[in-house]
């Protein structure tokens, strides 16, 4: 197995976790939240999306949030952007990196941003024109690459041709999300193999949610295939409306207790992370989804 001697973790329990949330979390907390992640070693931590306060309430403070957090130079805090517009009020407040997202799947893109997705890649296109010429880093999420509510199976050849697509765009690395949590790791395999056949795996990172408790599993299997960039969130936060018992993104704690069982590096501490963990827990009013920090 190809396993990989380091790991980079990505943080999304501030974003992708939060933003699911219906109780609006108190600015301050978020900003101690993102506060306490960068103490813990993680080197990226997707801090908020500049979207519309009409579409996520939950993430009305964005520049609030940005502007306030404690930055560590060797610590990574990118924006999740829908829009230019929304990369134009990122780029004012000085964000250094964002995010893009788009999806292989029709239903769910008309569903998720009202557009089709080509209109989505349209989108984006611009974005990183905009991106490129002010030196911005910009990362791509690809939603629903194992399975999506609406359409079910995903071709796995349309989602590597979405990914070549962002590469060439701009993008330096791209996030396979399997946005409802129904990858098994025969999927996962097949997906990577074939994403592989039209970027390098070193421009890869994959994205779980834990709906079917197959998450850890595929990462597992990711890692075999030489990825080292893993995305998750701690305590588990986030959710997905469209999967009946989603219980969110994969917890981080997990993530880490298993790279570190391997032997593989990360620089995160573990008891730094449960700490954090059991503290966003509280402050969402919800049991902390993680077997690791339950367990200790």
């Amino acid at each position: 197995m190809l396993f990989p001697s380091k790991v980079k973790m990505v943080e999304v329990g501030p974003r992708d976790g939060l933003q699911n949330e219906e109780k609006i979390i108190d600015t301050k907390i978020k900003i101690e939240f993102i506060n306490r992640l960068s103490a813990t070693g993680l080197s990226v931590i997707e801090a908020t999306s500049f979207v519309s306060p009409k579409w996520i309430p939950q993430l009305a403070d964005h520049e609030e949030v940005y502007k306030k957090i404690t930055k560590k130079t060797n610590v990574a805090y990118p924006v999740l952007v829908p829009n230019l517009k929304g990369f134009e009020n990122a780029l004012a407040c000085g964000v250094k990196e964002i995010a893009v997202f788009t999806t292989p799947s029709e239903t769910f893109s008309q569903r998720n941003t009202n557009m089709t997705a080509a209109e989505s890649m349209r989108i984006i296109a611009d974005i990183l024109q905009a991106a490129n010429a002010n030196q911005i880093h910009v990362r791509g999420y690809i939603s629903c690459v194992l399975g999506c509510p609406y359409e079910g199976d995903i071709s796995t050849q349309a989602v590597a041709d979405m990914a070549e697509t962002l590469v060439r765009l701009g993008c330096y690395e791209i996030s396979l999300g399997d946005t409802i949590g129904v990858g098994t790791p025969g999927k996962t395999d097949r997906l990577l193999k074939t994403v592989m056949e039209k970027i390098p795996r070193e421009k890869i990172a994959v994205h779980f949610h834990d709906t079917y408790g197959q998450a850890l599993t595929n990462i597992y299997v990711a890692l075999s295939n030489g990825i080292h960039v893993i995305d998750s969130a701690v305590a588990g936060l986030g959710g997905c409306p469209y999967a009946k018992g989603a219980s969110g993104n994969v917890a981080s704690e997990d993530v880490l207790y298993m790279l570190n069982g391997l032997g593989i590096e990360t620089g995160v501490d573990l008891n730094e992370l449960i700490s954090v963990g059991r503290f966003i827990a509280k402050q969402v009013g919800k049991p902390v989804q993680s077997k690791v920090s339950n367990a200790k």
